[in-house]
């Protein structure tokens, strides 16, 4: 009973916030055309994995995110990102957030992560409240599969079912975060081989590169755009030139390298399919967004032309990949632990 009073009290929240509930779940696919397929097992994960041991465990996600993305619209991108860095290193297992110790090289110094990555005061707020209620119950990969889909939903996104029962860590892999996250201006061939490497297809890239339509990115992922995309001192011609002059404002040939500027500048703090107007107009910020579309794969292509047309359609393969995306390599039963601090392990 418990569980389906949080389900309501997510239900209610998407309608306040227009958003879409997908029926993406446990065993469906949901194909970018529409089609349905069905999917492969979920490795012991299902939706309702807390509904006795800890069924208040969403509610108390929701109500610190409220509290930090109404202080910074930012921090729902921050910890949509914070998940999608877990994921792709070693599996959905918070690895991510283990700092440094005599036993761990943390994930934090990696080339996509110094710097950047962000969040982590928001899931220690949660972990924190968590473990007060439920203790050694929540796992620190559940709240960063939950602040993600909680941070979706209240930028005016889709609610997706979400598989839980994950465990954590006790491990770290710095060479895997340099590795397996794409950069910022990665080729279209590169962004589709990391994802392959996951178990995603070019339909999970396109839709989860929609993720952009919230949140910043700094001066440094898209100078080269501006001042020598192709090693000859030239900006990247797919520009569009107001675009291209506006940035450069913000992003100077020297120094800057923090500054910040919106993926999706026209509706920087809401969750919609904008992201893909954008990119048609020659407005997308980094490579690896334009390239979704100029990267001579048909398939990617189309999918920009889709999704920027039809944003129920972009909403609900998101929520389908989130969910494909969160099922990368678990640890479940007797594999991991629960953390009690998500910074070090037991």
């Amino acid at each position: 009973m418990a569980f389906f009073k949080v389900l309501s009290s997510f239900f209610m929240l998407t309608a306040f916030h227009s958003s879409t509930f997908s029926l993406a779940h446990p065993g469906v696919d949901f194909g970018w055309d529409g089609s349905f397929h069905p999917g492969g097992g979920f490795s012991g994960l299902f939706p309702g994995f807390y509904q006795c041991s800890c069924p208040q465990a969403n509610d108390i996600v929701l109500s610190v995110l409220e509290k930090a993305i109404a202080k910074e619209p930012r921090m729902a991108a921050s910890l949509l990102r914070l998940h999608f860095h877990d994921c792709f290193v070693q599996g959905c297992d918070a690895s991510i957030l283990l700092d440094d110790s005599a036993s761990i090289v943390s994930e934090k110094g990696s080339g996509p992560n110094k710097n950047s990555i962000r969040g982590f005061e928001v899931i220690d707020e949660i972990k924190a409240k968590l473990e007060e209620a439920c203790p050694q119950t929540v796992s620190c990969a559940d709240i960063l599969a939950l602040a993600a889909r909680g941070s979706t939903v209240l930028s005016g996104g889709p609610f997706w079912e979400l598989p839980l029962g994950r465990r954590d860590s006790k491990t770290a892999s710095l060479t895997g975060s340099n590795n397996n996250i794409p950069a910022p201006n990665s080729t279209l061939q590169n962004l589709i081989t990391l994802f392959k490497r996951q178990g995603l297809d070019e339909v999970d890239l396109v839709a989860l590169s929609g993720g952009h339509t919230i949140g910043m990115a700094r001066c440094v992922t898209f100078k080269q755009r501006l001042y020598n995309q192709n090693g000859d001192n030239q900006p990247d011609e797919t520009l569009e030139k107001a675009y291209y002059n506006g940035l450069k404002s913000v992003c100077p040939k020297s120094g800057g390298d923090n500054n910040i500027s919106p993926l999706d500048f026209a509706s920087p703090a809401k969750f919609d399919n904008t992201y893909f107007k954008l990119i048609l107009w020659g407005r997308g910020l980094l490579t690896s967004d334009e390239v979704l579309l100029t990267g001579n794969v048909d398939k990617t292509e189309e999918l920009v032309r889709r999704f920027a047309e039809d944003e129920a359609l972009f909403l609900n393969q998101f929520a389908t990949s989130m969910v494909k995306m969160g099922n990368i390599s678990p640890l479940t039963a007797l594999n991991g632990e629960i953390r009690t601090n998500c910074h070090r392990i037991n």
